[in-house]
């Protein structure tokens, strides 16, 4: 089984670009979850990942000041598993993006759901403080 075959972000000999600019799905990447494979998984065993990605940043749309936080992923796959390297573009891609957060915790939601139709899926966003008030919203999705 090759997981890693079509991947563009992980190539070999390539320089990594970095955006900045806004928000872009199109960064994420997929490879065929193992846990979907029988061959792999021959007892069939339900597997989870969660992911941390503590360098997370973004802008208030109110002030521009920058934001920080830690993006939380927790996920069952179905048949697709995220490529980290991908990830970390997408997020990078928000750093000079002015959102709230609950708003951008539920946009990284909804693109994770859409590149990968988990079998679950939960984002949370642990920001610091801003005027003395941590906000960690948190976004979740069930397949019907």
């Amino acid at each position: 089984m090759n997981l890693h075959e079509g991947l563009k972000t992980l190539g070999e000999g390539t320089a990594t670009s970095y955006r900045y600019d806004g928000p872009d799905a199109g960064l994420l990447e997929w490879f065929p979850s193992p846990f979907a494979n029988r061959t792999a998984n021959p007892s069939g065993c339900t597997g989870t990942l969660h992911i941390e990605c503590p360098e997370f940043t973004c802008l208030c749309p109110m002030t521009g000041q920058p934001d920080f936080a830690t993006i939380i992923i927790d996920y069952q796959p179905d048949q697709r598993c995220v490529e980290s390297k991908s990830l970390k573009l997408y997020l990078g891609s928000f750093r000079m993006h002015g959102e709230f957060h609950e708003a951008g915790v539920n946009r990284i939601c909804n693109d994770l759901v859409t590149l990968l139709d988990p079998v679950w899926l939960t984002v949370k966003g642990e920001f610091t403080p801003r005027g003395g008030i941590p906000f960690w919203p948190t976004a979740e999705y069930r397949r019907p």
